[in-house]
């Protein structure tokens, strides 16, 4: 599947800033408030994350190498 850049750029943006500050957020509020299951919750934002950004990876590197083999 190939992306325009606006929406790699998103993408990459929710992966590499989003879900991280996000999976922090809940972590703190949780140990703070004594909210249940915010391991798991933490966990499954991680992994989410790092199943994004390694597709994302493999995506970019074939774009990449296909813009190589037409240059």
């Amino acid at each position: 599947m190939k992306f325009s850049n606006k929406t790699y750029d998103a993408i990459k943006w929710i992966v590499v800033t989003v879900l991280p500050a996000t999976s922090v957020f809940i972590a703190a509020l949780g140990h703070i408030y004594g909210w249940g299951n915010t391991d798991a919750i933490v966990a499954t934002l991680n992994a989410v994350a790092v199943f994004l950004g390694s597709t994302m990876h493999i995506s970019s590197a074939s774009y990449n190498k296909k813009e190589e083999d037409e240059g």
